[in-house]
């Protein structure tokens, strides 16, 4: 290249897309004679560059949609506490708020689950409960659950199952997250007033599960990554209407571990969504069917429970519910006088906190089993640790059960039930 200007633009564009580093030849006068350099294709770099870019742009915009999802429920939960405190002698407005009070509990917890299911999932660690399951009765329970959100909005929503029963291998309660969080979406992204169907069919070997909705819709652009973790198909309604963008994550996560497939379609905005589950069909047989009447609240027997956790907040309250119920109870908020206080007052069920300073809960449950008065009580985990690995852990230590903060009250009577039964 003899030309002093043009080698030098050309020389100028090369470096900016494959890593050419340029050096001028001149004359004794000065005169760039020609160009000199070596060149290294980095298209690759530049593009594993901008993905870098790109994900933890993603990232970050993640980590503030959280505080926002997070404090969304937390404003109405304090207003509520607000309520309780100043309208304590008006029994509608204390009942309204407790509900709105559960409501929003129930809502953070959810995001919480997710988030963790979502980590299982991508580790694969994520444990299904597999048997045999009639699939009308999963998506009537997603239904039931959903219910709220659809009349809140007042959309019009239409079932659609056949009379014949259809069959699936599969966990129920990770099925019926599926459908809730896939109807979830229709009730969130519609306008208010819009139709939501959810339709079943067998289609040979697979059934073909459909939630269709008239809402927002999804750019046709937008399709093949829709179900991409974090992914939002419009920020702005999805922040307007509320979510992590990862519940079509964890749908699809879910679909395939029970060697299904789930596919989204749409004409574009404005114009609707419809997601299709495909799984395989399972003959008839036995079904295992959980009665809503062995949730329920039963404290016939009094029972004397040691509530351990150095939270003393948590462990007040946990402690008052148990009260309220017909439990004798008795608090410590560590370790140690876990250790003593059990000795005086030999429960018959301890709830133990894990993650508590200087003595651990695994560490006192072995201790409280090398104990004569503990080596056969009820040892409960209730802690915020919830991980597989913890849970092993757990039953190593000696724990019977294991329950996730905030604890459910018919997991936890569940347990009481079974210790009456001992």
């Amino acid at each position: 290249m003899r030309n002093g200007k043009t080698p030098f633009r050309f020389a100028v564009k090369l470096a900016n897309t494959v890593g050419f580093s340029p050096a001028p030849c001149r004359f004794a006068a000065g005169e760039i004679t020609r160009w000199f350099g070596t060149n290294t294709d980095i298209t690759e770099q530049r593009a594993a560059e901008e993905a870098l870019k790109e994900s933890d742009r993603r990232k970050d915009e993640f980590i503030a949609t959280l505080a926002h999802e997070l404090r969304n429920p937390l404003a109405p939960l304090r207003n509520g506490l607000e309520i309780l405190h100043l309208a304590r002698n008006d029994p509608v407005a204390v009942e309204r708020a407790q509900q709105m009070m559960d409501r929003q509990l129930t809502h953070m917890v959810r995001l919480i689950d997710d988030l963790l299911d979502l980590s299982r999932i991508s580790r694969g660690i994520i444990t299904l409960h597999k048997q045999r399951v009639l699939l009308n009765s999963v998506l009537e329970q997603a239904v039931e659950t959903t219910r709220p959100a659809i009349e809140e909005a007042s959309h019009h929503f239409s079932l659609d199952l056949p009379p014949k029963p259809l069959y699936v291998d599969g966990d129920p309660a990770r099925l019926s997250q599926i459908f809730s969080n896939l109807l979830n979406n229709a009730a969130k992204f519609s306008e208010r007033g819009a139709s939501i169907w959810l339709k079943a069919a067998q289609q040979g070997c697979e059934i073909a599960i459909t939630v269709r909705d008239t809402g927002i819709g999804i750019p046709v652009h937008m399709l093949d990554r829709i179900f991409d973790m974090f992914i939002q198909a419009d920020s702005g309604l999805e922040r307007a209407s509320g979510g992590l963008g990862i519940g079509l994550s964890l749908v699809r996560g879910l679909v395939e571990k029970h060697s299904g497939r789930v596919e989204a379609r749409s004409a574009g905005p404005s114009l609707g969504s419809e997601f299709v589950v495909y799984l395989p069909a399972a003959a008839p047989g036995e079904i295992q069917e959980r009665h809503p009447e062995q949730a329920r609240l039963c404290s016939r027997q009094r029972r004397r429970v040691l509530v351990v956790d150095d939270n003393r907040d948590a462990a007040t309250s946990i402690a008052e519910v148990l009260e309220l119920l017909g439990n004798e109870t008795r608090t410590a908020y560590s370790g140690p006088d876990a250790l003593e206080l059990g000795g005086h007052f030999r429960p018959d069920l301890i709830l133990l906190d894990i993650g508590m300073p200087k003595m651990s809960g695994y560490e006192v449950a072995q201790c409280i089993r090398q104990q004569e008065w503990g080596s056969d009580v009820v040892i409960v985990a209730l802690t915020g640790w919830g991980q597989e690995e913890d849970r092993r852990r757990s039953r190593a230590a000696g724990f019977d059960h294991h329950l996730v903060k905030p604890v459910d009250l018919s997991d936890l009577q569940q347990i009481l039930q079974h210790q009456d039964a001992r």
